[in-house]
Order: C-alpha cells, then sequence, then structure tokens
C-alpha cells in the first residue's frame, strides 16, 4: 500500500474525536481524509443536526480543500464510528465528486478496508451515474 494512505489514516485520525456541541449538534463520528492531485491532504468531520443541516466527513474534508484553493481529488478514505478505516463514501458525497471533477471523477481512489489495502475506484461504486 502506497505510504500517502498511511499519512491520509494518520490525518483523519488526528481529527476523529466525537462529542456533542450543543444539544442538537454532535460532530467527528466520522473523520475523513482527500488527498488532492498534488498531494496535499485535508481533512473533514462529520457534523451531525437535529434538523438534517449536517454534512458528511467527505464532503467537508472535500470542501477544506476547495477552500485551500485546489479541486481535484485524487483518495479518499474515511475513520468510520467503530474506529475501522475506509467504506464507500454516500450518495451525497459520490454526487459532489462527480460534479466537480465530471470526465475525471472515475479514477477517485477509494479506501474499501484499510487492513487488507481494498481500494475501488470511484467509478467502479457509480458505474451509471447522470454524468458521463
Amino acid at each position: 500500500m502506497d505510504k500517502i494512505w498511511e499519512e491520509m489514516a494518520a490525518a483523519a485520525q488526528a481529527v476523529f474525536r466525537a462529542r456533542r456541541i450543543s444539544e442538537y449538534v454532535t460532530c467527528g463520528e466520522v473523520a475523513a481524509a482527500v488527498c488532492s492531485k498534488s498531494g496535499r491532504i485535508y481533512t473533514g468531520i462529520c457534523i451531525d443536526t437535529c434538523s438534517t443541516l449536517g454534512i458528511c466527513a467527505e464532503r467537508n474534508a472535500i470542501f477544506n480543500m476547495i477552500t485551500c484553493g485546489e479541486h481535484e481529488i485524487d483518495k479518499v478514505l474515511c475513520i468510520l464510528p467503530d474506529g475501522s478505516v475506509g467504506g464507500a463514501p454516500c450518495g451525497a458525497c459520490r454526487e459532489l465528486m462527480v460534479q466537480l471533477m465530471a470526465g475525471n471523477y472515475r479514477d477517485i481512489e477509494i479506501m474499501m478496508d484499510y487492513s487488507t489495502g481494498r481500494i475501488a475506484k470511484l467509478g467502479e461504486l457509480t458505474p451509471e451515474w447522470w454524468i458521463k
């Protein structure tokens, strides 16, 4: 497995901390790291609200990347609530990646299971998306 995955896992682990912010908002149950095409790593955590205004960790990390001036994703990794590393992004996260990188989204690598090194391409997870 490429060393970048280790760096991404460490970066996501550094922000992975479940906590309650208010009686209506929790965060940090999921953490994510996104590696841009330039090789920089951006992190994000999930933020959950009682009124569905929250955000997934992956999208939060992508928005962090965009805020810092980049927009091309190379790799995505998440830490799930049970502490395991890897898993498929939800539909909203997939949709953002597809729209952000229309034409190139199929090659984004997703860490599916860090313990086994199983990686999937976003194109495998979204074979028939509305954007070609």
